[in-house]
């Protein structure tokens, strides 16, 4: 892990400092896990109103040129042509072998399209385009150190947006983005999000970053009363993605498992032309998987953390990959490769701290009724 000397910081780190929030390493950037308010009031606020994240630790690339469209659907597991212009799309990169090098969103406009990535895989994700770029026209560029982006959340983030933008919100559907003017500085707004509400992203150049930020804050107050809409950390995107069900890299997959092992045959389309880690994925797929991600829920008091030992029929069967205390829920939920004859409902036992916890698995997202909901 980077030292404290070597940690990146987003455009916006004075900001966090000014909000009093405690900041940790993480993907190699100095990010804030929470606000004075804490974790589970950021959550709340995210389920209930609206919370506004930095995420400007993640990686954007353009890529461009008459074979970006082959490009991208060679090296990707979906399938970019489906896309509409101002369309995205959830998407994995995999290896050889199968395995997921990085999960990502492909953003499709009428010049460019835009990818966006891990904060942690940014530089092997570039190394790994570029290697397979060969042979394609098309330009690869690296925009993430001039690009913030923002992640307004919440069933009242619409609200608080169109106070600051020229952006049509009400007929921007799910999945969907368009280049528009937030704060007065032009950008692209998208809905996508992470967390199982409503919600928007805000691309804007690194420059701008502290007044689009501010005047989303203000936005918060002048709609919405005090405290607005709340800043939010790293600890509260966590917990609300968990509770829906979103995969997180380097915890639930990485490149030791596969697109079918990890329930996401969703995004891998065999019917388009020829991706890398097709032929092992076919095969897979024939054959039939030995393990699946699957979802559990304590049925006593205790917090799952990653790396505790989840034993299936009297024997260790696998080990949390995410694990919480969910706020929603009032209780621990996590993640866990377990055998593929494992079905929900199954009794299993998570050792948390030394001592066996009764949980079962049980299906996924384990929260249904956020608002995106309503905007699917």
């Amino acid at each position: 892990m980077a030292t404290g000397a070597t940690l990146k910081r987003t455009p916006l780190y004075e900001e966090h400092v000014r909000l009093g929030a405690r900041r940790i390493p993480f993907a190699g950037f100095e990010m804030p896990v929470y606000y004075p308010a804490g974790i589970v009031a950021e959550h709340r606020a995210v389920r209930e109103a609206v919370g506004l994240f930095d995420v400007s630790h993640m990686g954007e690339f353009e890529v461009r040129g008459p074979d970006a469209l082959a490009f991208l659907a060679h090296v990707t597991t979906n399938d970019p042509s489906a896309l509409a212009l101002g369309q995205a799309q959830y998407s994995l990169l995999c290896n050889e072998s199968g395995g997921i090098v990085d999960d990502l969103l492909v953003y499709r406009f009428a010049d460019r399209f835009l990818v966006v990535v891990n904060a942690a895989n940014i530089e092997k994700d570039f190394a790994w385009l570029r290697r397979w770029r060969k042979g394609f026209g098309a330009e690869l560029v690296d925009r993430s150190d001039e690009t913030a982006l923002l992640a307004l959340q919440g069933p009242k983030a619409g609200q608080v947006l169109a106070r600051v933008t020229d952006a049509a919100l009400d007929g921007l559907g799910y999945y969907r983005a368009l280049e528009a003017e937030v704060a007065g500085e032009r950008g692209v707004v998208s809905r996508t999000g992470y967390t199982g509400e409503d919600g928007f992203e805000i691309f804007t150049p690194a420059r701008a970053a502290v007044r689009v930020w501010r005047a989303l804050l203000d936005a918060g107050r002048s709609v919405l009363g005090e405290p607005g809409c709340m800043p939010a950390g790293l600890g509260a995107r966590d917990t609300l993605r968990l509770e829906v069900g979103y995969a997180l890299y380097g915890n639930d997959i990485d490149e030791t498992t596969t697109p079918l092992e990890a329930g996401l045959e969703r995004v891998v389309k065999f019917a388009k032309s020829d991706f890398v880690g097709r032929a092992v994925l076919e095969r897979q797929r024939a054959e039939g998987v030995r393990r699946r991600l699957m979802g559990f829920e304590l049925l006593e008091k205790g917090v799952p953390r990653p790396g505790y030992d989840v034993h299936w029929n009297g024997a260790p069967a696998g080990t949390v990959r995410s694990g919480t205390m969910s706020p929603t829920l009032g209780k621990g939920i996590g993640t866990v490769y377990l055998p593929a004859e494992v079905t929900p409902g199954t009794a299993v036992q998570v050792w948390v701290r030394g001592k066996p916890l009764p949980g079962v698995v049980a299906k996924m997202p384990f929260y249904r009724r956020g608002s995106r909901a309503s905007k699917s």
